[in-house]
């Protein structure tokens, strides 16, 4: 069962087990934007995005999702961290964030089967063949490459200055393909049993603790309730990786933080009693999914979970911190923002272009 622990008020600082310390509850949520350049630098919208959160007063600030191979591309102008020749630009945004008293942190991330055909050479690469986006099976070389990958990118983050990273096992990217039994038909050491499905991560997790050390801050992002996966095996899975002593936080998406499960089956709870009632021991738990207000921010906080990771209140607001920490009655502005309000918010163009894309987000 879950521990009983103080409840926190958004300002409390937070002490991970690697040794680091959030300033407050508040994590920029890892989000797509699609403003830094195609080969995976750094662009200047990009960190101004970013390090314009970190003065918002975040207490950690996530990159967007980064790919750990070249192949694994999942969007136009996604940040990558594939390469040594990308480190000039994380060695700037790491600092830069540092220097607002905001914890660096990286998302390695790489998109499997979801790398679009035209932004990749090949066809894209999956755990088992999929015959609906094209994509071939990764042979069994190429699941310990993936795995090494992953690894070598972390310790480059750490060559960069980062505080540490977030493996992304969620959202039907790759390492979340290997998870789900409906796209995961391999019958080999990394398919079958659910110990098999997760074994590629628990590798990755292993390996970056292992090279980095017990001093980087690792966390894991888990979705579940997307691409296949299924809740409660899902929340076993998470107990595992908590058991491990491996990680210092788990990250669960949950699209919305007050839903009940959309299998009717697991609906006689809301998916946040099944996050709190994980016996976390020393990981901190956080999860993401509208919490807009400060009164949703003290309710999750209320729950049991440990901070907040905040998506579209960063985009709408990048001192959200501030704002909720000054007025425990605030709320994010109201939907649709100009354009000119997010430009004013620190987002490019093409991150603007790109919120376009959620309905009732931007106005025409």
């Amino acid at each position: 069962m879950a521990q009983s622990h103080p409840i926190p008020a958004p300002a409390d600082p937070l002490t991970f087990a690697c040794g680091a310390t959030m300033k407050n509850r508040f994590m920029l949520a890892p989000m797509t934007n699609r403003q830094s350049h195609e080969d995976g630098r750094l662009s200047d919208d990009e960190f101004h995005w970013l390090t314009m959160r970190a003065k918002g007063n975040f207490g950690l600030t996530m990159t967007c999702a980064a790919h750990v191979q070249q192949k694994g591309k999942g969007f136009p102008g996604q940040l990558g961290i594939y390469s040594d020749d990308l480190l000039d630009g994380h060695r700037r945004l790491a600092a830069a964030i540092q220097a607002h008293g905001s914890l660096a942190v990286l998302q390695l991330h790489h998109a499997g089967m979801r790398s679009p055909h035209e932004l990749i050479e090949g066809a894209p690469v999956c755990p088992s063949a999929d015959d609906k986006t094209g994509a071939r099976a990764l042979s069994l070389d190429e699941v310990h490459r993936l795995r090494d990958d992953f690894i070598a990118a972390a310790v480059r983050c750490q060559r960069a200055g980062y505080d540490g990273v977030e493996v992304h096992g969620a959202h039907g990217y790759i390492l979340c393909q290997f998870l789900s039994t409906e796209t995961n038909r391999r019958e080999d050491d990394y398919g079958g049993s659910v110990e098999n499905r997760a074994r590629l991560i628990r590798e990755i997790i292993d390996g970056i603790r292992e090279q980095c050390g017990s001093g980087f801050l690792l966390g894991l992002r888990l979705s579940p309730e997307s691409a296949g996966i299924d809740l409660v095996e899902c929340m076993a899975v998470s107990q595992g990786f908590i058991d491990s002593g491996l990680l210092d936080f788990l990250d669960l998406s949950l699209w919305d933080s007050f839903k009940q499960p959309a299998n009717e089956r697991y609906a006689h709870q809301s998916l946040l009693d099944y996050v709190t009632a994980l016996d976390k021991k020393t990981v901190q738990l956080t999860v993401a999914g509208k919490i807009g207000t400060a009164s949703e921010v003290q309710a999750v906080l209320d729950a049991g979970i440990d901070f907040v990771a905040i998506g579209r209140g960063g985009i709408l607001h990048h001192d959200f911190p501030d704002r909720v920490i000054a007025d425990p009655d605030f709320e994010s502005v109201a939907l649709p923002v100009s354009p000119a309000h997010l430009l004013a918010e620190g987002l490019g163009e093409e991150f603007v272009i790109y919120m376009r894309r959620w309905k009732g987000f931007v106005s025409e």
